[in-house]
């Protein structure tokens, strides 16, 4: 395409749609710079290599909701990090490689980025893109991954290059070289990437014949680019390179025009992965980078990361005595400690009264069953991996497990059903083991033993739909209660061009999507549709939570299922009198009781609403002889009325006792002296707003208890 120059200056690329789509030979199957998230969109999410994640729940057999796919490394093995991207950034951002095909890929109807030299050969529907538009800052990250890997080349060509992706938060590029990069190779990276920068390249498409270009890669000792070349084209193919300089990647694009373009940009952090997830392959070194248009909004994105780092749920779980992972004990292993404690069933009564109250029944399951119970679920055939080896008792073999849903079909099963007794809900909060490789797990979001508060709802066809709108209901019901007001929602559908991925027929697959879709347009919800991302069961739909930094967090699912139905042979008895298969939701709304805590602490910075606190009132008595008996009935006060309290009766200056209080970020702090003790009052100090001067003890009681019966977010 031509456009004048002035209008280039403004525009970075530009998005098409074909009137009649007709796919070159050079755009087809081919990745990002080989990475497997562009090949199809239902391998999004699988590693570099394809293999599957190991903690991808949402793709797992009978639907247990993915408890955080934030760790996932090259393949799923991410194994250490360093450096100045802030506490857990390889474990954070890796989780963007799976928002690449949603960027590069071609979207509903042939829609796809072009850079603003590609060719128009077709008539299509056209927008400019500034910089101002999202997909617009992810081609410059994709491009500033390219300046990066140009200078880690003129500066150590011993270097193999892996892919090296635009983020959600910045880029990576993923390199083998066996000896480790250092804090001064990465600082001498970066000051390359400036000459890059100011040499002011233009970033060329070039293609070439799949055959070639795979001996010239294997004569180069290139493993990963043969093996992307290998498993995202076919024979015969042309496959695109990007060229800026002399610097030329095996890439599908699109670039914006120059590396001069590429402005404010950071290198921030090294990771450690093995290539394909495998510990026997090579380590690879996994270089963190970000990059924006100016750099104002570059100093604001570490400002961001300042903030990130200072709500860290690890470090505040410890400061807070909330919880802790103990080393004897192994990791992703939670110790919830009395505080922690009290939030956890705080969060697990609400969660329970409002079951009970939307029409679940509350059923509980077996930590360990038999071997055999996940052969017949198709867990021992598709999600052994993640699961704890066998354990050989007296009469059979058993295996901890890693969802809920078997537990749930056998007491479904444990009666005959008729279409009178339907829907049946059951609702659990149970304990699930998986398996998670050591440098994979991170705090509270990604962990081995978990409780999901998973439910699993029987019913018929006819029902699934307000079924589903009841589902989504009680989710909203859930981020508006804990303080969540933003969210999206994504409705994951099959790829029907790869039926041999997923189970069911066509006419199952379209009657389930067009049961989730009608619900989500009865509650007038925006959704956007992820092609090739539903379990391989049924579709599901995933409601992103966003918090109060912006960041969007994986929690509440709810998912078709008309797999395991099947599988367990369930029935029930119509009205026609003939026996039918019902159909099966799957719902999980924290997603999990340790992850849904930990986007709690760090949303709130520890400081958390008055009916979550651990503690909500502090005492503290002036004089820790003369008004003791005074402290000692106002705590029995509030306690009677429901209220948790702490009283601070050490020998301590009162200053002490109120900082100290104030640390723990405990809500309200009440002076109890000579004139409180009077008249029957207390002098009120509340987080964050200081002195509040004084109020009756029975006026403090029943602010305080409208506070906590409202669920009020502020004090």
């Amino acid at each position: 395409m031509s456009i004048s120059p002035r209008l280039a200056a403004a525009v970075v690329v530009a998005r098409v749609k074909p009137l009649v789509r007709d796919q070159g030979p050079g755009d087809r199957g081919q990745g990002n710079d080989g990475d497997s998230d562009s090949s199809s969109q239902n391998d999004a999410s699988k590693g570099v290599g394809g293999e599957a994640s190991q903690n991808d729940a949402s793709k797992g057999v009978g639907g247990g909701a993915s408890q955080d796919d934030a760790s996932k490394g090259v393949g799923g093995g991410a194994v250490a990090s360093a450096g100045a991207g802030g506490p857990g950034t390889a474990a954070v951002e890796a989780a963007d490689e799976t928002s690449e095909d949603a960027m590069y890929g071609a979207g509903a109807g042939g829609e796809r980025l072009v850079d603003l030299a590609a060719p128009l050969n077709e008539d299509v529907e056209l927008w400019l893109l500034k910089e101002q538009d999202e997909a617009a800052l992810k081609v410059l990250r994709h491009s500033a991954a390219h300046v990066m890997a140009t200078a880690i080349l003129e500066l150590f060509p011993e270097t193999k290059l892996g892919h090296g992706p635009a983020t959600e938060n910045g880029f990576f590029y993923d390199v083998y070289r066996e000896t480790p990069f250092t804090e001064a190779d990465l600082a001498a990276i970066e000051a390359r990437m400036a000459e890059v920068v100011a040499r002011d390249d233009k970033f060329v498409r070039e293609c070439e014949l799949r055959e070639p270009a795979l001996r010239e890669y294997a004569e180069d000792g290139e493993f990963m680019k043969v093996h992307f070349i290998e498993k995202f084209t076919k024979p015969g193919e042309l496959v695109s390179f990007y060229r800026n300089g002399v610097f030329s990647d095996f890439c599908r694009g699109p670039h914006i025009p120059s590396t001069g373009r590429v402005k404010a940009y950071k290198i921030t952090s090294i990771a450690g992965a093995y290539w394909l997830g495998d510990e026997k392959n090579q380590q690879l070194q996994r270089i963190y980078g970000t990059a924006f248009f100016n750099a104002k909004d570059l100093d604001a994105h570490f400002k961001r990361l300042e903030e990130i780092k200072a709500r860290d749920h690890r470090v505040l779980g410890k400061q807070l005595d909330l919880f802790s992972i103990q080393e004897v004990a192994g990791a992703g292993l939670i110790f919830w400690h009395p505080k922690g404690g009290m939030v956890r069933k705080t969060m697990e009564d609400w969660m329970r009264e409002e079951c009970i109250r939307r029409g679940y029944d509350m059923v509980f399951t077996p930590h360990i069953m038999r071997r055999e119970l996940w052969k017949i679920s198709g867990h021992e055939g598709y999600y052994s991996e993640n699961m704890y080896p066998p354990m050989e008792l007296d009469d059979a073999e058993y295996r901890l497990k890693p969802m809920n849903c078997p537990g749930h079909i056998l007491i479904y099963k444990s009666s005959p059903r008729s279409y009178r007794d339907l829907p049946q809900r059951y609702a659990e909060l149970g304990n699930v083991y998986r398996y998670e490789r050591s440098g994979t797990m991170h705090g509270l979001l990604r962990v081995r033993g978990f409780t999901q508060d998973d439910a699993h709802i029987f019913c018929t066809p006819g029902q699934i739909e307000d079924e589903v709108v009841a589902c989504i209901d009680f989710a909203e019901s859930v981020l508006r209660t804990f303080g969540f007001s933003e969210f999206k929602v994504e409705l994951s559908t099959w790829d029907p061009a790869k039926p041999k991925d997923y189970t069911g027929s066509a006419e199952h697959w379209n009657q389930a999507i067009a049961s989730l879709k009608h619900a989500l347009e009865r509650k007038s919800i925006p959704y956007r549709t992820i092609p090739g991302e539903a379990a391989f069961y049924g579709p599901k739909i995933d409601i992103k939570l966003v918090d109060v930094l912006g960041r969007m967090w994986q929690l509440s699912t709810v998912q078709f299922d008309f797999n395991l139905p099947a599988r367990f042979e369930l029935e029930y008895k119509g009205e026609d009198g003939e026996l039918h298969r019902p159909v099966m939701v799957h719902r999980a709304l924290f997603g999990s009781v340790e992850r849904f805590f930990g986007v709690l602490i760090e949303h709130y910075a520890g400081a958390f609403p008055l009916w979550l606190a651990p503690v909500q009132v502090g005492l503290v008595p002036i004089s820790s002889e003369k008004h003791m008996n005074y402290a000692e009935h106002v705590k029995a006060t509030l306690e009677a009325a429901g209220l948790r309290v702490e009283l601070d009766a050490r020998n301590e200056k009162m200053n002490a006792k109120i900082r100290d209080f104030g640390l723990q970020k405990v809500p309200f702090i009440l002076i109890l002296g000579d004139k409180e003790s009077q008249s029957n009052s207390v002098s009120v100090r509340m987080r964050g707003k200081g002195d509040q001067g004084s109020a009756t003890l029975d006026d403090f009681v029943a602010r305080a208890k409208g506070l906590v019966a409202g669920h009020a977010m502020e004090l």
